[in-house]
């Protein structure tokens, strides 16, 4: 890490609301670190009422699926104090719709957010920290990173591929003395369900009763009953990042929430076939997918 004396520089990306705000609240409260929170624009004045910014603590106006950004961001970083310790990949945003419903600028965005950026800013970082011969990267991912549900399924696809690039990574950075972690959550008691975007096709849907509104009906209650009743808040989990951030352990994956670490397991000891098809049973609303659609198609052929 950093030299006897000094604080270690962090760079925090997603800081405007939920976990990335309780990191940054966590973090300025440790006065442990140096750290570098960063948001989209909007977010500034609220982040400089709340924080105060001082010359251990700094705010980066930071897109990241913008390039220019990313290495703009990390260059002031690193001029500023010199180093770069460790990297919180934490920025995310969440598109919902059936694949059919899923259009191409919201499947881009997805990727880019939750994938493409966090990618960016890793190769950004990668070489500050070899020539340090020390480091950490920290890529917050999902349980829908190894496994899938019904209308999740763009955003788990962009999970998905940070949890296979994050696990190469992992062997690539061993040997330069980089530590690699890769934190999955489940559901998390927050709001941030609200924020979830469901894609134009999929509001339609869901407004005329097309063939896939019960996925949108049922899936919709189950993700906000569970995480109303998780355990799991964003202040727990941004305490439990600083204690990775603290002591990183030697593993890759590292599971925050309990239900994460229920699925992981489930999902391991159960052979694919078995697993899908009990999901599929076990899941709220099943017997009634395609219900109005297949009512619809009989009533057409009837007459």
């Amino acid at each position: 890490m950093s030299t006897v004396g000094e604080r270690p520089v962090v760079i925090v990306t997603g800081c405007g609301s939920g976990i990335g705000w309780e990191l940054a609240r966590v973090l300025r409260q440790s006065h442990e670190f140096r750290v570098a929170v960063t948001a989209r624009k909007h977010h500034r004045e609220q982040l400089e009422k709340q924080f105060h910014p001082d010359a251990d603590f700094r705010l980066y106006d930071l897109d990241v699926t913008d390039e220019s950004d990313i290495y703009r961001v990390v260059h002031e970083v690193c001029r500023t104090w010199g180093r770069i310790d460790s990297l919180i990949n934490n920025a995310a945003v969440c598109y919902r719709g059936v694949v059919e419903h899923m259009d191409s600028e919201s499947e881009r965005k997805q990727l880019e957010t939750n994938y493409l950026g966090p990618m960016t800013l890793v190769r950004a970082v990668l070489p500050i920290m070899r020539e340090q011969r020390s480091g950490q990267i920290i890529n917050v991912s999902s349980a829908s990173g190894f496994l899938a549900v019904p209308t999740m399924g763009s955003y788990s696809a962009s999970k998905h591929a940070l949890e296979g690039a994050t696990e190469s990574l992992w062997y690539e950075s061993r040997p330069f003395g980089i530590k690699v972690n890769l934190l999955e959550l489940g559901f998390v008691n927050s709001h941030s369900f609200q924020k979830v975007v469901l894609s134009k096709k999929a509001e339609i849907s869901s407004a005329v009763e097309g063939p896939h509104a019960e996925f949108y009906a049922t899936i919709t209650p189950f993700i906000e009953k569970f995480m109303s009743l998780s355990p799991a808040t964003p202040e727990k989990v941004a305490r439990k990042i600083v204690r990775v951030l603290k002591s990183p352990p030697s593993r890759l994956r590292v599971s925050l929430t309990p239900d994460a670490v229920l699925f992981a397991i489930v999902r391991k000891m159960v052979p694919s076939a078995l697993f899908n098809r009990m999901a599929y049973w076990t899941l709220p609303g099943s017997k009634t997918w395609g219900r109005s659609w297949r009512l619809k198609t009989v009533g057409r052929y009837v007459s």
